[in-house]
């Protein structure tokens, strides 16, 4: 079972309404939990006739449950390297806007300076807010509003220059 199949199998999951799911075949266990604060999913690999390795997702998908880690966590290209990465001090949900009803923060193209409000991430039903370190324009936003985000996960490439 790939990391797309899994996904997929925690977004009809989180859908379908139901509390937990478990999911054993020959090589792979899931545990899929929903409702209250705490959202959970479980994927163990359990070794067949070799030693598999344990996976556990890393990010969560953006229906709020828990998924494997989404590629655009990984560096940056090399015609990237120029570029500043902003990346998430915190566990916890990604919001390009202050509320539903505001314009967002930034967009690619804005110029920031330090200090400015670029995103908030809530956790724990706080929203704090991410500020640029550095001056510069917004390149790239990494990260769709309102999807989980992980410690260290990059949001935002910015030019210095």
């Amino acid at each position: 079972m790939d990391l797309k199949e899994i996904q997929n199998l925690i977004k009809f999951v989180a859908k379908s309404g139901a509390s937990e799911v478990k999911l054993e075949m020959d090589d792979v266990k899931i545990t899929i939990r929903t409702g209250s604060d705490s959202d959970t999913t479980i994927v163990q690999q359990v070794p067949v006739q070799a030693a598999a390795p344990v996976v556990q997702p890393q990010a969560p998908a953006p229906v709020a449950t828990p998924a494997p880690e989404a590629p655009a966590a990984s560096t940056p290209a090399s015609d990237d390297s120029k570029y500043i990465t902003v990346k998430s001090p915190i566990i916890g949900t990604f919001y390009r806007k202050p509320s539903p009803d505001k314009p967002v923060f930034v967009e690619v193209g804005t110029e920031v300076k330090e200090g400015d409000v670029l995103c908030v991430i809530e956790a724990m039903k706080l929203f704090n807010e991410i500020e640029s370190e550095v001056a510069g324009k917004i390149v790239k936003v990494l990260v769709d509003d309102a999807t989980p985000v992980e410690f260290d996960q990059p949001l935002f490439l910015v030019d210095p220059s």
